[in-house]
């Protein structure tokens, strides 16, 4: 017998999945420790160790792999706990991370810009110029970086980001400032921008070098904890970290390349959803329909997109707004969040209008209900009041859930109001499902996707609570919600590879095109991809497979898209004008513009390495049941009907096949799926719930005037 372990560490919950042999998946929760994350690990393994009749250390010295999801990164930065970062620029170019992109979102409000990643103090010129040929236009002056370096050092300086102009062009500038660095202050973490992100955007380029160095300490002395923290407690398999690609690095890649842990969590509940659409969902092809993904936790709400059979992919990462924040200019998968989890605190402004998040209760001291010490009114206090979620049942009685508290917390703002405390209750879940509608919407509709025309894959602990009404706005008609739905991006770490991606830049036109030149470049990366795979002793693989792109767009835009390549490299006239024809239809579905004739610009060149591991099946039982019991009857609330007495069952107990009518309330160990009015579930031969909700009913009673307001959600 082996075991299978994935964590993902939220800002409420860390989820722990624990797969065995045979497939059977056991899911545990716990409140996230943010002092030591072992803490929280453990505790939610001891739960599965005793389920399986084991102890602590007999599950982990029976585990052969170990795949760990952490917000560390996107905290550290969030919170400026980083690790103090100097910054090495060519001379003249000191105010990169300041002006940023120069964007607004609000063209007609003065908003003044934070403070650059990295302050002025310690932004160091170096006196150097490659030009864009390649071509050394001033010697590089190695005076100016041994100055540099010193008073980066008597400053308190921890790591340093370099990044000179067109080191994308020729490196040569930056390599030997990182020979002087290793030299006159051996230890310092640094990182080269041609190394890490080699793109032709001064800003991007320079925002990601400065992240990925700051974060290197942070990464370093979190990895190596966990890792004596997890030896310790008997573990001996592979440890591999998640990452943002959507799949998992072993610590020491990580540790080089730290930048790709930010985003780690989410970017898996893609991957776990791709794996159960496929599972459910697909056609006679095996592809599955576009799936939305939307993964509701405690703090965030994040959505992503799967479209014909594959997750997408974006290079516009900015933490703490766009524009305004910082971008990690990196490839990652596409997940945006705002917050609205089950942990959202409603709030009343200064006018009388309510509010919902952003700001979150967490796991110290939690909601209301969690009888921890919170007072603040959250959308978990509201599902509560509503009888959405059963007090003595919460994470499968491990936590028993005070009413009483909720009903104290939401009290004022029912007054405020005017309003009985199950109506501000179900005030408080309707704003948060209206501010999750209109992220939904952005990443949609900006993606060229209706999302009236995708299947939604519900995970997140607090999913199943609002999925329904939001689903209905959006005109969505089926919804996926997984039994390990609780612990979706912990799933998705399992059912991950090894990812990583591999990029030089050589701009090149596609109406002229040099086919040496661009089959040298696509060589060069594939090299660096074939290297990396090579490097994987001791990991259990399957198979190993190398995809490539290029970021193209049309002559004189200013933004790219990517496209695969219809081969490892461009053999003739044939292939660009393949490449052509697969750009020109992505960007029309994209930007519903295509422009049969133009030529394209191609900028950078990549490769995508995947070693396949071994991964569990996707049922979620043990054990089929053979009948469903009835039902428990319970009161909740709902927007149509006021409160009624409902059916409520415990999932583990229903069979395939089982037809479920709403309202009604189904109780998973992890999970609550609240089947609204007008919505029905049937339970698939895995277990999970494929949910048919019916379109808006036009009779159906009006909105409280108090819900007619406009939120405001970070992000949103």
């Amino acid at each position: 017998m082996g075991y299978r372990i994935s964590v993902d560490t939220g800002g409420t919950f860390t989820d722990v999945v624990v797969a065995t042999d045979e497939g059977a998946l056991h899911i545990g929760k716990a409140l996230t420790t943010y002092a030591r994350a072992s803490e929280g690990i453990g505790n939610a393994l001891r739960d599965i160790a005793a389920e399986l009749g084991l102890d602590l250390r007999s599950l982990l010295e029976q585990s052969r792999q170990f795949t760990y999801g952490t917000t560390r990164a996107t905290n550290a930065i969030v919170e400026g706990t980083t690790a103090r970062t100097a910054f090495f620029t060519t001379e003249g170019f000191p105010d990169i991370l300041l002006v940023r992109e120069g964007g607004k979102l609000e063209p007609f409000r003065q908003v003044a810009y934070p403070p650059p990643y990295v302050p002025r103090f310690l932004t160091f010129e170096i006196r150097e110029r490659m030009d864009a040929e390649g071509e050394a236009f001033i010697a590089l002056d190695e005076a100016s970086v041994l100055r540099a370096v010193e008073q980066a050092v008597a400053l308190g300086a921890e790591a340093i980001g370099v990044c000179l102009l067109w080191s994308t062009v020729n490196p040569a500038h930056e390599q030997r400032i990182g020979e002087l660095i290793a030299e006159h202050a051996p230890g310092l973490p640094y990182t080269l921008s041609h190394e890490l992100n080699p793109i032709v955007r001064e800003y991007r380029r320079a925002s990601s070098t400065v992240i990925d160095a700051s974060l290197k300490p942070v990464m370093q002395d979190f990895l190596v904890a966990l890792e004596t923290d997890l030896a310790e407690a008997g573990f001996a398999g592979q440890l591999f970290v998640s990452t943002s690609f959507g799949g998992a690095w072993r610590p020491a890649e990580v540790v080089e390349r730290p930048i790709y842990s930010v985003g780690s969590g989410p970017s898996m509940a893609p991957v776990a959803a791709l794996t159960y659409g496929r599972a459910e969902l697909a056609g006679a092809d095996g592809t599955p329909p576009d799936l939305l993904v939307c993964d509701t936790g405690g703090t965030t709400f994040d959505v992503g997109l799967v479209s014909d059979g594959d997750i997408h992919y974006s290079s516009e990462t900015w933490l703490g707004g766009r524009w305004i924040g910082h971008i990690t200019g990196t490839r990652a998968v596409d997940v945006k969040s705002i917050g609205a989890g089950g942990g959202s605190i409603a709030w009343i402004d200064s006018g009388g209008l309510i509010h919902v998040g952003p700001r979150s209760a967490g796991a110290d001291p939690g909601p209301a209900c969690y009888g921890r010490g919170g007072t603040e009114p959250t959308v978990t206090d509201a599902a509560v009041l509503l009888g959405y979620l059963d007090p003595s049942n919460f994470l499968g009685g491990r936590l028993a859930l005070d009413r009483a508290a909720a009903e104290r917390a939401f009290a004022p703002i029912a007054e405020q109001l005017g309003m009985t405390i199950e109506d501000a209750a179900q005030a408080a879940i309707r704003l948060a499902s209206e501010n999750i509608v209109g992220a939904i919407r952005e990443i949609t509709i900006s993606q060229g996707i209706a999302p009236r025309e995708v299947t939604i894959v519900a995970g997140g602990g607090a999913s199943g609570l609002n999925i329904v009404p939001i689903a209905r706005e959006l005109g969505c008609a089926r919804v996926l919600l997984p039994r390990t739905a609780g612990a979706l991006s912990a799933c998705g770490a399992l059912y991950s590879d090894v990812v990583s991606e591999f990029t030089a830049s050589r701009y090149a036109e596609t109406h002229r095109l040099d086919l040496d030149a661009v089959n040298e470049t696509l060589a060069g990366v594939e090299s660096q991809a074939q290297a990396f795979l090579a490097s994987l002793d001791g990991v259990e693989a399957v198979g190993q497979r190398l995809e490539f792109f290029v970021d193209a767009r049309y002559r004189a835009q200013v933004w790219e898209l990517t496209v695969p390549l219809p081969g490892s490299r461009l053999r003739g006239p044939q292939d660009v004008a393949a490449l052509e024809a697969a750009f020109h239809d992505v960007h029309e579905r994209v930007f519903a513009v295509r422009e049969p004739g133009q030529y394209l610009e191609c900028l950078t060149w990549k490769v995508r390495a995947t070693a396949e591991l071994v991964k569990p099946g996707v049922g979620g039982r043990t054990e089929e049941p053979l009948e469903a019991p009835e039902p428990e009857r319970a009161a909740a609330h709902f927007p149509a009907t006021g409160t009624v007495e409902v059916a409520r069952y415990d999932g583990a107990a229903l069979p395939a096949g089982t037809e479920i009518e709403g309202p009604a309330i189904v109780r998973e160990p992890t999970t609550t799926v609240v089947l609204h009015p007008g919505s029905r579930a049937v339970v698939t031969s895995a277990g999970h719930y494929l949910i048919a909700v019916d379109p808006p009913d036009a009779a159906a009673p009006a909105a409280p005037a108090a819900l007619e307001v406009v939120s405001e959600v970070a992000g949103s």
